[in-house]
Formats: C-alpha cells, sequence, structure tokens
C-alpha cells in the first residue's frame, strides 16, 4: 500500500507543533498516531480515553 506524505500544523489545548502526516485516500481511517502525540509531549491514557502529559526525555 502506498499512500503520500506531508505536514500539518496540530493546534490541541495540550500543546501545538508540526507532524508529519500520512495522506488518506477515501475509505481510510483517521488515525492520530504516536509521532504526532510525541511532539506534542502527550500520551494516551488508555483507561480514560484522555491525553496527558510526559515526561520528556532530552
Amino acid at each position: 500500500m502506498e499512500r503520500r506524505i506531508g505536514e500539518c500544523y496540530i493546534v490541541l489545548p495540550q500543546g501545538e507543533g508540526h507532524t508529519p502526516v500520512v495522506l488518506g485516500e477515501p475509505g481510510d481511517e483517521p488515525l492520530l498516531g504516536m509521532v504526532t502525540l510525541e511532539i506534542l509531549g502527550l500520551v494516551l491514557n488508555p483507561f480514560t480515553r484522555t491525553f496527558q502529559p510526559t515526561r520528556l526525555f532530552l
């Protein structure tokens, strides 16, 4: 399967930043990936289905 790649500027209450995106085609499901969450410094809590800040290491 091949898809085009782009870049997106995303703004959430928890933060904002640029992230790479896979440009989907009709029928594809939307997905917020790990790279985007890491760029924003977030982790998904699977029990509450909410975003939480994560510790960033340099």
